[in-house]
């Protein structure tokens, strides 16, 4: 074994151990026998090739390495000290015939041969060119982070353009960390766990920089946009209602991208350093955030990108999975004009048939499960992963999906579905391989926009939403699926806020720097006379309001599971903008203000999360079927094109619950409901969005008591009845009974 003390390399000339030489100076002497500190394992001398990553080893102090390329020829772990970062402290070379397991490349490293080493990264050696399938990308002069690596290091010399451009990146790359060892024994071996909520689940969706980056945010100045910020504001989301937290993306991305949302990730392993109050810090900051969620009866849902990577086509940055292994990692297409599919509209598409692939997936969900508590992920475009290596869509299970299920622990966490890709992909319902999945509810979001805004011809559409979308989820006996499993939303992260869906007809872009072409064209939206605020009297002020107030009315009386985004509760404004996602500023941090200028309609808001969450009757296991009875403005509904009222009466006896007589109108006429069961109960107003505040919503038992049979709706508004009492009594199932059957 050669050692080049000047340039920190270990090479092998023959068969050798690249980490021996600290073992030979001490056996030089002493000899192999009866030496107690001699690894006697060939792991220990090897290195093992698993666990992928890097992992420490208390008994030998000594770190383990392993990294996976089906191509790679030659690979080189790079140590480097904080102090030096633009020349690695040690190179350790990887002879194949001593540190390579199959398509595994592995080393172990004593801690007394680290030479102060904290960070890592790998230079990677391979064929060039290649066939369709293995497309080759590598750049042996290039520093490239661990695909398992828990944190990443940026250094202040950082330079996202010294990944795109051939050659050397090293002092201008990311790096890996190592593990603490502190930071490891520190870390809880048992995870608080908080209760898995059923009817009473609302889903609060927030980004973690936007929701307190805000100076009016009320939080201290260093935990601004933090993990610990969003602590800060825990007992605010407690009062709103809220039981569990989508967290909008947390995987470490490129925070030299321009783009804030965070749905380009770098890895999948490591949470965001820059949502930390000090880089270093955000494992154990947000493990601090997920305990203090659980302490307040609130999971934790990570919103998980495993659908593409920030390394963009063939003109992104090479920052990991290019250089290691690109074909592994990529769906290609053989073209080459346009050699990476692109069904994630962002460049690149994961290959998540590819075995590796799917199980970097596995470890790196296991992780978050294990070492951060969280309680589930909403995928993005999840449509991707029934997509074959050619771009064909499999008519069989998806091999991600099949995992998942199969695995003890993954199997058990709350799994949703955003049932689509960018390529035109749409799986809602039963097209989706996760047939226990939830899955977020496109077609619920765009009948209620459509319905709320005045579109003819919506009565059907609307009233299957309402009952739990049983089109697409049906109970029927092969697919037995829930109501629960269609996520409901009106509003999120991808289009317009609530307020700005009341009050924009257009998207107002122009920001973003795409000349106004990004994001959704068609928005369902209405601005209710005039565009934007600007000239936007009071009546038009308030229309927008009562609009409002009619979302959230409709999305919490619906059956299934509701999400709403953060800020929609006071009536945040992107002004216009429905897809801000390079805007850290006004455009995406929440005004806090409006908490205060629109305090009633949080108030409405607010109490209408504490009405669903009171009446279980409304969120089910199952269906309503024989509960629920259809009406009109009469006895029938009407099922014509122009109509826009419809009535339901949901009888609460079997959940031992009020009975709830709800009457829709969205026509811009008021309209005279007759009451079908008035005589058979007492019944007060609970709800009435065409009310002021505080008429507009009322506890139990303090609502003004209906005194006749005939009921005037107001133009655009829903008016919640509640009987008086929990009653046990059974109304005779008439026609109008059980799921909603739309007119031939």
């Amino acid at each position: 074994m050669h050692i080049d003390r000047n340039s920190h390399r270990v090479s092998h000339p023959q068969v050798t151990d690249n980490l021996m030489l600290a073992h030979e100076q001490e056996t030089s002497v002493v000899g192999a026998i009866g030496n107690p500190n001699l690894p006697t394992s060939w792991f220990s001398i090897e290195g093992s090739p698993h666990p992928l990553g890097v992992i420490w080893l208390e008994e030998e102090r000594a770190f383990n390495f392993a990294l996976y390329s089906n191509h790679a020829t030659g690979v080189s772990l790079l140590l480097f000290t904080p102090d030096q970062l633009a020349q690695p402290c040690r190179r350790i070379d990887l002879n194949h015939l001593t540190n390579k397991s199959g398509r595994i490349w592995h080393c172990r490293v004593p801690e007394s041969d680290l030479g102060g080493a904290i960070y890592y990264g790998y230079q990677v050696q391979g064929p060039q060119g290649g066939r369709k399938f293995d497309l080759h990308a590598f750049d042996d002069q290039k520093l490239l982070i661990d695909p398992y690596a828990t944190e990443i290091h940026f250094p202040d010399s950082f330079d996202r353009s010294a990944a795109i451009r051939p050659g050397s990146n090293i002092g201008k790359a990311p790096l890996g960390v190592l593990p603490s060892v502190k930071e490891q024994e520190a870390c809880p071996r048992k995870a608080d766990r908080v209760r898995f909520h059923e009817h009473d689940l609302v889903i609060y969706e927030l980004h973690v920089r936007g929701f307190t980056r805000n100076p009016n945010s009320g939080v201290d100045s260093q935990r601004r946009g933090t993990y610990l910020g969003a602590i800060d504001k825990i007992p605010y989301l407690v009062e709103l209602g809220i039981t569990a937290v989508e967290l909008m993306p947390v995987f470490q991305f490129d925070p030299q991208e321009n783009n804030f949302w965070g749905y380009m990730p770098l890895n999948f392993f490591a949470p965001h350093s820059q949502y930390a109050t000090h880089q270093r810090n955000a494992a154990r900051e947000f493990r601090q955030m997920v305990s203090a969620f659980h302490q307040a009866g609130i999971e934790v849902l990570l919103d998980v990108v495993f659908n593409h990577t920030t390394e963009g086509d063939e003109h992104g940055p090479c920052y990991s999975f290019k250089g290691i292994d690109n074909s592994s990692y990529y769906i290609t297409t053989g073209d080459p004009e346009h050699p990476f599919a692109n069904f994630s509209g962002t460049g690149n598409t994961l290959h998540t048939k590819n075995r590796h692939c799917v199980r970097m997936i596995l470890d790196s969900m296991r992780s978050w499960v294990h070492h951060y508590h969280v309680d589930g992920f909403r995928f993005d475009l999840a449509s991707v992963f029934n997509r074959r290596g050619d771009g064909s869509v499999s008519s069989s299970q998806s091999r991600l999906v099949a995992a998942i299920r199969a695995d003890p622990v993954l199997g058990k966490v709350r799994l949703i579905a955003e049932p689509w890709d960018a390529a035109g992909l749409n799986q809602l319902g039963q097209g989706f391989p996760g047939k226990r999945w939830m899955q977020w509810n496109g077609r619920f979001r765009d009948d209620v926009r459509r319905f709320v805004k005045g579109d003819p011809g919506l009565l059907p559409e609307m009233v299957r939403r309402m009952y739990g979308s049983d089109d697409l989820f049906p109970d029927s006996l092969h697919e037995a699926c829930h109501p629960y499993q269609s996520v409901n939303y009106i509003n999120s992260h991808d289009g317009f806020t609530l307020y700005d869906q009341v009050s924009y007809n257009q998207r107002h872009n122009w920001v973003n720097g795409e000349q106004n072409r990004d994001g959704h064209r068609d928005n369902h939206s209405w601005n209710c006379g005039v565009e934007g605020d600007a000239g936007a009297d009071e009546e038009i002020v308030k229309l927008r309001i009562q609009q409002a107030k009619n979302f959230c009315c409709l999305l919490m009386l619906a059956n299934g599971t509701p999400m709403f985004r953060a800020g929609d509760e006071f009536l945040q404004t992107q002004y216009g903008n429905n897809n801000p996602f390079n805007q850290d500023n006004k455009f995406s941090w929440l005004d806090w203000d409006r908490l205060q200028e629109h305090d009633a309609f949080h108030r409405f808001f607010r109490m209408m999360i504490a009405f669903r969450k009171s009446h279980p009757t409304i969120a089910r296991s199952r269906f309503w079927r024989d509960d629920v009875r259809w009406y009109g403005t009469g006895a029938e509904v009407d099922w014509s094109y122009e109509a826009r009222q419809f009535a339901y009466f949901l009888n609460g006896a079997s959940q031992r619950d009020n009975n709830l007589y709800v009457m829709v109108n969205a026509d811009w006429r008021p309209h005279t409901f007759s009451i079908q069961h008035y005589e058979s109960f007492a019944w007060e107003v609970a709800v009435n969005t065409a009310a002021t505040s505080p008429e507009d919503i009322c506890d139990s038992g303090q609502g003004p008591r209906v005194r006749s049979r005939q009921f005037p709706v107001a133009a655009r508004s829903v008016v919640v009845l509640r009987s008086c009492r929990a009653t046990d009594a059974v109304i005779e199932k008439p026609e109008t009974a059980g799921p909603p059957n739309k007119p031939r």
